[in-house]
């Protein structure tokens, strides 16, 4: 009786992972948000970048850019410099994002990470790039694309009394920040639900629930074809 209580407790984790697997598969592939409009000409491009675990935003600092995140210039990321070309952004929990390798994880952050923690986003400015074709993209109309830029800053938690400030704690590189974010982070509400729940808002037609790195991929290319065709942009200096 025994042996066989404690087979059970050890299949409860194994049948749990493995549920929630299927179901990442399966809020990928259920549509959610407006399906594209053919004739609408889309030329804003937008890039999806791979992380191990999850997923960032790949953006274009064009004129619309820079003056949608000239809130983060007086935390000393320098969004308006002439030779700032792209800004990466992501979403996550504040423990487990923030540590900046993967060995110093503690269980206690990642049962945190699992369960509910404070959310931050993390912001990077990079010059020219020249292997950004390579990477997976999403095209957007001039509504759609302000649409998305607008979410994404309100994705940031901003003080009553600005300036927006950067969270004191290292980066991964010396360029990028992190920043406290609104929401918190939790096994149901990952940084890759992020990532669609901001392509949802620009009314793009994306997966309703996408928690894990396949799922992105999966409703990306169920979702969001058409842009493998679309012009590579040039960010205006």
């Amino acid at each position: 009786m025994t042996s066989s209580l404690l087979a059970r407790a050890l299949l409860l984790p194994v049948g749990f992972i493995c549920a929630y697997c299927l179901a990442a598969l399966l809020g990928a592939m259920i549509p959610a948000g407006a399906a594209m409009t053919p004739a609408t000409v889309r030329s804003h491009q937008v890039f999806l970048v791979a992380g191990p675990i999850h997923y960032d935003f790949l953006l274009p600092l064009d004129a619309q850019a820079r003056a949608q995140f000239q809130f983060l210039i007086p935390s000393g990321l320098p969004v308006s410099h002439p030779d700032a070309r792209w800004l990466v952004i992501g979403w996550g929990a504040q423990g487990f994002y923030t540590t900046t390798n993967y060995r110093d994880l503690t269980p206690a952050t990642l049962l945190k990470a699992a369960f509910g923690d404070r959310s931050v986003l993390r912001a990077e400015v990079l010059g020219a790039l020249n292997t950004v074709p390579e990477l997976p993209s999403l095209n957007f109309d001039a509504v759609e694309y302000q649409a998305f830029l607008s979410a994404i800053a309100e994705s940031f938690e901003k003080p009553e009394s600005p300036p927006v400030q950067s969270l004191k704690v290292p980066g991964f590189t010396l360029e990028d920040r992190f920043y406290a974010a609104k929401g918190r982070f939790h096994l149901f509400r990952t940084c890759n639900t992020w990532v669609s729940r901001m392509i949802r808002a620009s009314g793009h037609r994306f997966g309703i629930w996408t928690p894990l790195p396949y799922s992105v991929r999966l409703s990306h290319w169920l979702y969001a074809d058409t842009a493998r065709s679309a012009p590579t942009p040039l960010p205006e200096t």
